[in-house]
């Protein structure tokens, strides 16, 4: 990896919410090292700054795809690039799902919002793969069916159960209403023998990861990801410690028996 942003081009922007897409960037010369899935990049919007992004797609061809709210000035520029504007990315950065550490258990895939998106290879890898796993499960829940990313593709995953409910539904919407940790009861897995990804908002961390674990599911084997104010990315600054952890290198992605005393400590 280099600490110097490499070029890349955007050659696809898809829209995702009112405020949320997802860019497919291209290298423009020499590619960054392959990431794994939970990993994340430095994108940088030249005139802006950068910001952590996981990948939400990893092609074969050396091109990435990341998905990005806007929430900030940095985030904005990011969102703002168009076909052809060329962004800056440094990384691969963290740990990743290690979703080969689950081979031969069931899988629960819990996402909360845009915490889909570093989801989406890891669900892609295992669908592709199902003689290598168990029973593959998805969760998704958002605030209101507006917020809900990556729905064409989450309709035609192979999984065993995927489900998808909202906060707040509209007038429109005809799925399943409550929080995520709702669609437990209907998923199909055996705890004991179960790997668990979650991702999303941090309490719906903390209940789903809780809730799991009162189930059965060894701690170990929850991995959540983390999110914390990343700066250098290459854990000298700090600005992304909780507790012992540096989560641009020790996270984003960790285990839950190594997170929940971390994220139960007020203030830290």
């Amino acid at each position: 990896m280099t600490a110097v942003p490499v070029p890349y081009r955007v050659v696809d922007r898809r829209p995702e919410t009112p405020d949320t897409i997802t860019l497919r960037l291209e290298p423009v010369g020499e590619p960054l090292p392959v990431f794994a899935p939970g990993q994340f990049a430095m994108v940088w919007a030249f005139g802006r700054g950068e910001i952590p992004v996981s990948v939400s797609s990893i092609p074969t061809d050396g091109g990435l795809a990341h998905t990005v709210r806007r929430v900030g000035p940095v985030s904005e520029g990011v969102y703002a690039a168009r076909v052809g504007d060329v962004l800056g990315l440094r990384g691969p950065y963290g740990t990743g799902w290690e979703l080969e550490r689950a081979a031969g258990r069931d899988l629960l895939v819990v996402a909360g919002g845009i915490g889909l998106a570093p989801l989406c290879p890891l669900v892609r890898e295992a669908a592709g793969d199902e003689g290598r796993y168990g029973r593959l499960n998805v969760l998704i829940g958002a605030r209101t069916p507006a917020d809900l990313v990556a729905r064409d593709e989450t309709r035609q995953w192979a999984t065993a159960f995927t489900g998808v409910t909202v906060d707040r539904p509209d007038g429109h919407w005809t799925g399943r209403i409550g929080v995520v940790t709702k669609l437990l009861d209907q998923a199909r897995f055996a705890p004991a023998t179960t790997t668990a990804f979650i991702c999303g908002p941090e309490p719906m961390i903390r209940a789903t990861a809780r809730d799991l674990v009162h189930r059965g599911v060894p701690a170990d084997r929850v991995r959540v990801s983390l999110e914390r104010n990343m700066r250098c990315a290459t854990a000298h600054c700090g600005h992304c410690q909780l507790g012992p952890l540096l989560l641009c290198r020790d996270g984003p992605v960790v285990d839950w028996q190594r997170a929940q005393t971390l994220l139960y400590t007020r203030e830290l």
